[in-house]
């Protein structure tokens, strides 16, 4: 488990890296750090693997605030000014996020930090039921039975992918190959280097878009001759 805390003066930065990383497992949240202040009181007394900084706060800016640490937790920058990167990077930050960041990019910084940077195994995020329609997957810290029946669509995000199903969407520690593997011959197909669809659910097929409820799913050029097989067979 890699341990971390956040600092920036904005509760909303706090949010959204809470959010992110409830998706993985592999991480947990220490402390809340509103300034650079409290940070380095917290630092003083515990140990994290990789710290959350913002650049601009008040009183200690966040790479003056860095300068000040002489044994320092791994770094990763999340600031709306790309203009210190450089600098950041000079105090051997791992990564710099700028404002607003998607989830992928957040998962690719957050790899560069961690213990164990590869996906879990197989084993242990994926395991079969006996009925073979059905499979547990973990994600968001829990166990969840899935039936294949219930999946839309399946999208890549980064090293990850997300799982689409009629009530709900959840984070997987897999990548898009593997479920490609996984499902074979199940019902679904790849019609692109990011997505998966359930064959069953397709609505309509348009141009070089799938219709899957109001999902509108674009086909890739490579893939094409796959969903052309659907009706030309």
């Amino acid at each position: 488990m890699n341990n971390y805390i956040i600092i920036d003066d904005e509760p909303l930065a706090h949010e959204i890296i809470e959010e992110y990383c409830s998706m993985l497992p592999h991480v947990t949240l220490k402390s809340n750090c509103y300034n650079a202040m409290e940070a380095i009181q917290f630092l003083s007394e515990n140990n994290v693997d990789f710290m959350f900084l913002d650049i601009n706060m008040p009183k200690l800016k966040g790479l003056d605030f860095l300068k000040t640490l002489t044994n320092a937790p791994k770094v990763i920058v999340t600031t709306a000014y790309k203009e210190f990167a450089l600098e950041g990077f000079e105090l051997n930050v791992k990564d710099y996020l700028l404002k607003p960041f998607p989830f992928d990019r957040f998962v690719k910084a957050v790899n560069k930090v961690t213990k164990n940077e590869n996906i879990p195994s197989k084993t242990a995020v994926i395991s079969r039921n006996t009925d073979t329609h059905k499979f547990f997957l973990k994600g968001d810290k829990k166990q969840h039975q899935i039936d294949l029946s219930t999946i839309l669509y399946i999208e890549a995000y980064g090293n990850y992918t997300k799982l689409f199903l009629r009530d709900e969407m959840i984070v997987s520690h897999e990548k898009i190959s593997y479920y490609e593997t996984f499902l074979e011959n199940k019902g679904f197909l790849r019609i692109h280097k990011s997505f998966m669809v359930a064959i069953d659910k397709i609505k309509v097929i348009e141009g070089n878009r799938i219709f899957i409820n109001e999902h509108k799913i674009p086909i890739g050029q490579t893939y094409k001759s796959n969903v052309n097989k659907l009706y030309n067979s």
